[in-house]
């Protein structure tokens, strides 16, 4: 499995995000080329779930829908 260096990703809370500071989301880093990486807003340095673009389209869509 290939290995991302997340150490400088720039990570984005969606608009819709729980609490006053948006504390309960998830987050999402741009730039990384062939994955979108996911994580836990709380967990700023916990896992990281690693979804293809083409997943990840149809995630939103679904989510919109």
């Amino acid at each position: 499995m290939r290995e991302y260096d997340l150490t400088n990703a720039s990570w984005c809370r969606s608009s819709y995000s729980g609490g006053s500071g948006g504390e309960d989301c998830v987050e999402v880093a741009d730039g990384v080329p062939g994955v979108v990486p996911v994580r836990d807003s709380k967990v700023a340095d916990g896992p990281v779930v690693l979804v293809g673009p083409a997943a990840w389209v149809e995630f939103v869509r679904g989510l919109v829908g």
